[in-house]
């Protein structure tokens, strides 16, 4: 067995691969840019070497730097983990040039099916069916919108090289054709060192479901049962599951068999994913084969127990699969969430900073429930604008799929994260979504669902009382504190209110709290005063904790808190709410506060997060019309278009290409 490995990746997927090489006892060495001096994957290896700029294109991107720190280290084989070079052949060629081993399949296979383009063409001469489009390479918006005119709307414009939702735009019209175009070679280049696109044709209400297989050097190859990813935003996959609730034996049986004829057209070996759309009558379509280890990856591991990157290490060393088809099983549910530094109540706009508190759910198997979290940052790390906004991969494992579902609900509010925006809130909020619950689900659920973006999840009134009264427990706690402050007892002792009252965003209540047999109950009070409910709550929750652990009326609650102006932030299955509790006084006085006005900013195009300015589309003085492109700010190697949100005329310009901003700079005013 290989003795030392090369990770030439950063973030979650290299901690995740030298976490399985630990295992088997094998040294790991790791590669980071300067902005990753002091991340995590470089503190789990054993050795790490420094290969350049922050940029991926002068360090992650770069071959001859990779091969020099195999060099220096003495690694013998290399896993490329996923995007980067991880499906570049030049790359592959490059170490087997130098007598470095590839922890991935042949030159060949990621020649012919690491190519988006040229799988396509080796899937229709196999008779594979395949989605409709044009696979030639386009040179220009121009012909790009003569090719999606001829092919129909809705298109899709796709990279050739890489995947993970970079590079891919969908596109409704000639307008949409030729800005989507320029954005996804520009995104592809930065991204995978290659511009190349192409456009085939987008199937409406389609279901992306791809099958993980595994192959070794002896001709052996494997299905290892299916994945469903058709929960994505932007072509970005949000949330996984395995095995899918949509698919049937014979459907699963055909895809797997597909699939591995597939692969062995090309002697595949190592792991890989061969993608899919489905329809709603369970026809299946291929798309694109992936010659690397997906994002995914963890749901299928959960499902079956097989360790995807300990086959993968083993397949390169050349062992024969241990495993036959037939020891493949499935074993309940799994569901992954993946957890990015983004705002979901501003469009999901990238947030970069320092991550002030990491408070990750504990991992562990528990009542045959399961909590694995794949993560490459740590508490009081730096969420970097040049790389992917993810910050974890949170996954549950449960018998069943509503089982695996709550668990993930639960995991999901366990998880405290301050410093920089996240999607957690978002997630938890399709965790609960009647529709997601029942599996009906589409690659548009979110569009569906959330045509106008996250707003946040209303809280019913149950949940609000209940929010309510852990508020009133917590302020009991903090309030008792506060009357024991050192020598008033003695001198002066103070009393707690019998009567306070709490306010939930924008309603109020008065209660009273009366503690009983080691719990309070917190009894609510109409206008009148008179006892309408009441709720027992009982915790061991102290202050400076950031999680409420306990129980409302004997049944668990978790419920994520922190400490705001007059009371507390709570979130709780993708809900957020203000919480104060005051005495009755307090709050009266309170209610004759004025309301702050928010500056009016109409008239000014703001930075909607960290960035580099690529482009500047208006001049000084120019009349522009609602919906123009106004520039481009590129974060986390996605390309943001700024429209115009009316019609005007702008009167300063305070920004130029190559400028990079922070969250709010002002880009340019109108008139």
């Amino acid at each position: 067995m290989f003795k030392k490995i090369l990770i030439a990746n950063r973030g979650e997927i290299a901690c995740r691969v030298m976490k399985t090489a630990k295992k088997m006892g094998i040294a790991t060495v790791a590669v980071y840019s300067d902005a990753d001096k002091d991340a995590l994957h470089v503190e789990m290896a054993d050795e790490a070497i420094h290969i350049g700029a922050a940029a991926a294109s002068e360090s992650y991107l770069v071959i001859d730097k990779i091969i020099a720190a195999c060099k220096e280290t003495g690694a013998e084989a290399v896993h490329p983990g996923y995007g980067f070079l991880s499906e570049n052949a030049k790359f592959a060629q490059a170490l087997a040039d130098n007598g470095i081993a590839f922890i991935g399949p042949n030159i060949k296979a990621v020649e012919v099916m690491g190519d988006k383009i040229e799988s396509k063409k080796f899937a229709n001469a196999a008779k594979v069916n395949t989605v409709p489009g044009y696979l030639g390479v386009i040179k220009d918006a121009e012909e790009a919108v003569k090719i999606a005119n001829e092919i129909g709307y809705p298109v899709m414009i796709k990279a050739s090289a890489g995947g993970g939702g970079k590079g891919m735009r969908i596109a409704w019209s000639e307008k949409e054709v030729a800005d989507g175009f320029t954005s996804s070679m520009s995104e592809a280049k930065s991204s995978f060192g290659d511009d190349r696109v192409f456009i085939e044709k987008f199937v409406t209400q389609p279901r992306h479901i791809e099958i993980q297989v595994l192959g070794d050097k002896h001709g052996n190859v494997i299905y290892v049962m299916e994945r469903e990813c058709s929960i994505q935003r932007r072509n970005q996959k949000v949330i996984e599951e395995a095995p899918s609730p949509f698919l049937d034996e014979e459907t699963r049986k055909a895809m797997g068999e597909q699939s591995v004829a597939l692969a062995k057209a090309v002697s595949y070996e190592s792991a890989g994913t061969v993608e899919f759309i489905v329809d709603k009558d369970r026809n299946f379509y291929f798309l694109e084969m992936n010659t690397r280890l997906q994002v995914e990856h963890p749901v299928t591991e959960l499902i079956t127990g097989i360790d995807l990157v300990e086959q993968m290490i083993r397949v390169a060393y050349g062992e024969k699969l241990s495993l036959k088809q037939a020891d493949v099983k499935i074993n309940g549910w799994a569901m992954e969430s993946r957890v990015y530094a983004e705002d979901p109540y501003r469009n999901f706009l990238p947030s970069t900073g320092r991550l002030v508190r990491y408070r990750p759910p504990e991992e562990g198997t528990h009542n045959s429930r399961t909590i694995r979290n794949d993560t490459g940052v740590y508490e009081g790390g730096e969420i970097s604008m040049f790389y992917d906004p993810m910050i974890a991969k949170l996954c549950t494992h449960a018998p069943d799929r509503l089982s695996a579902i709550e668990h993930m609900s639960l995991a999901l509010d366990q998880f405290h994260i301050e410093g920089i925006q996240h999607n957690i809130p978002f997630v938890n909020a399709i965790m609960e979504h009647p529709r997601f619950r029942e599996g009906r689900i589409t690659t548009g659920f979110i569009a569906e669902e959330y045509p106008d973006g996250f707003q946040g999840v209303p809280l019913s009134d149950a949940r609000a009382m209940k929010l309510a009264a852990i508020a009133v427990f917590m302020n009991e706690i903090h309030a008792a504190r506060a009357v024991q402050i050192s020598g008033q007892l003695a001198n002066r002792p103070r009393k707690l209110p019998d009567e306070w009252v709490v306010a939930v965003d924008d309603w109020s209540r008065r209660v009273i709290a009366e503690e009983t047999s080691g719990a309070l109950r917190v009894i609510f009070l109409d206008d009148a005063g008179n006892r309408t409910e009441s709720h027992l709550v009982r915790s061991e929750w102290r202050p400076g904790q950031s999680v409420f652990r306990g129980e409302v009326d004997g049944e668990p609650m978790v419920v994520e808190i922190r400490r705001a102006k007059q009371g507390y932030t709570l979130r709780y299955r993708g809900a957020s709410a203000h919480a104060a509790v005051r005495t009755v006084a307090g709050h009266r006085l309170n209610q004759l506060m004025p309301e702050k006005v928010a500056p009016d900013t109409s008239k000014l195009l703001l930075c909607p997060m960290p960035g580099l300015v690529k482009a500047i589309h208006v001049t000084q003085g120019q009349e522009v019309k609602a919906g123009e492109a106004l520039a481009v700010v590129e974060a986390m190697k996605m390309e943001n278009i700024l429209r115009a949100e009316f019609d005007c005329t702008v009167e300063k310009i305070n920004a130029e290409p190559g400028d990079s901003l922070a969250v709010d700079a002002v880009i340019m005013e109108f008139a």
